[in-house]
């Protein structure tokens, strides 16, 4: 029986795919299925994958052959589940031969009956596309309990030419309000609950007819295990001044917003289909600050874009010195088959890309670096994530950093919880992390 075997997870990818993964576990779990963190004992192993870029479908590819050498001792089955298989099944089942099982994005209804015929044959079995896409509340998480990812809506129907996302994971799809709250209800005491979706901006369009994002979030608000609440990838075309006023005013809301704006040149902004332009990013920002003065604001760069010439990376190193962002990540374009700008001329070598995104970093450092800066000699709430025993002190962040892709602030205190705020004084700070005391410490 399946409920006998040992079951490992390894999650792949963003936090809106390790939601997913949290779910399935909560799916074995509710089945009596025992889990296990060491890969060595475990008797099935299921991988969720990612398949947004090349480089992540190379990651998932070697984690399996990977896992593949715990078949010499106690490893019976591996279960390849998620993007990989949703969007490339055809080209990878018969060349994986170490998976046992492919389930797709809306498949783990289905784990359990693919694994007993998997086991029954012992023959390898696909049954991507064969499971219903049901919304599932109950998880187990795999962050620290703290803080915890609530993915409000799946798929994407932006169609930004650079993406795979709408060949994957379909049109947007927003899950019932209800549902959400029941969800973040039943994650117990979260100090920090991050909001999530391939386009957090557009909750409830398709499902209501109309955009809920701000009741969602007054909703949220409303329930009392939820401390704090973070808002990630936010469309800047999206942003309301009805979402706005709500961040503004609504104490629970993190002034903090996460904005891909993916370029700064509206030439090439309308070659990747993004709504934005140069002029619009900037109104946007400079309303954000006027209603807002303390927001910061992360945004994502693509460098290399098929046609992008050294003027328009010139004009986004500017861009980014005019928009002066709290934080920033830059990526390469990656040329991605079923994609529009796949076939886009001329592409940009890859030297070229390398170089850009070196580049812009520099920039966005000295920008970054200011900003801290800044902070040294003031007082600052941090969340304590725990501690750093290499750096032999706690470890925490503030309103402007969140998990994994922000920077992170260091401090010293006679006694920290994990999960609890503190009020830490700044002493010094570095183009990403800041370093400091609490006043019992400084005593």
């Amino acid at each position: 029986m399946l409920t006998e075997k040992l079951f490992g997870m390894i999650s792949l990818g963003c936090d809106k795919n390790r939601v997913d993964t949290e779910k399935l576990l909560g799916l074995l779990k509710e089945r009596g299925c025992t889990l296990t963190d060491d890969l060595s004992k475990a008797q099935i192993v299921i991988v969720n994958t990612c398949a947004f870029l090349l480089s992540s479908r190379a990651e998932a590819i070697e984690t399996v052959l990977e896992c593949a050498d715990y078949k010499r001792g106690n490893l019976e089955k591996i279960v390849v589940t998620g993007c990989l298989p949703q969007k490339f099944i055809g080209e990878l089942f018969s060349p994986l031969q170490e998976a046992d099982v492919f389930l797709g994005i809306s498949d783990y209804d289905r784990i359990f009956e693919a694994l007993e015929l998997a086991y029954a044959t012992g023959r390898r079995v696909d049954f991507v596309g064969k499971g219903q896409d049901q919304y599932r509340s109950s998880r187990i998480l795999t962050t620290d309990e703290h803080y915890a990812y609530l993915k409000i809506a799946d798929g994407c129907y932006n169609h930004c030419t650079y993406c795979l996302i709408p060949k994957i994971r379909g049109k947007y799809r927003s899950y019932p309000m209800e549902a959400l709250l029941k969800e973040a209800e039943e994650l117990g005491e979260i100090a920090e609950l991050i909001v999530v979706a391939q386009d957090t901006t557009r909750y409830g369009e398709d499902l209501y007819g109309e955009n809920k994002l701000v009741e969602l979030l007054q909703k949220l608000s409303a329930l009392e295990n939820i401390q704090t609440i973070r808002l990630l990838y936010c469309y800047p075309e999206v942003i309301t001044d009805a979402l706005i006023d709500e961040i503004a005013r609504n104490a629970k809301i993190l002034k903090y917003l996460d904005i891909p704006l993916q370029h700064s040149e509206n030439r090439v902004l309308k070659l990747m289909n993004r709504k934005g332009t140069r002029e619009s990013y900037l109104a946007l920002l400079e309303k954000l600050r006027a209603r807002i003065p303390e927001i910061a604001i992360r945004s994502t760069f693509i460098s290399g874009f098929p046609t992008e010439t050294e003027e328009d990376f010139e004009q986004m190193k500017a861009f980014l010195e005019e928009a002066q962002l709290f934080n920033c990540g830059f990526f390469a374009y990656s040329r991605e088959p079923d994609t529009g700008a796949y076939k886009m001329k001329p592409q940009v070598h890859h030297a070229t890309k390398k170089r850009r995104v070196k580049a812009l970093y520099a920039v966005q450092e000295k920008i970054s670096r200011k900003r801290l800066l800044g902070l040294v000699g003031k007082q600052i709430e941090v969340l304590c994530d725990g501690i750093d025993y290499e750096k032999n002190c706690f470890v925490g962040r503030a309103y402007f950093n969140a998990p994994d892709i922000d920077g992170k602030v260091y401090f010293n205190a006679r006694e920290a919880v994990q999960g609890e705020r503190y009020p830490v004084w700044v002493e010094r700070a570095d183009s990403y992390d800041l370093y400091g005391k609490t006043e019992d410490y400084l005593e």
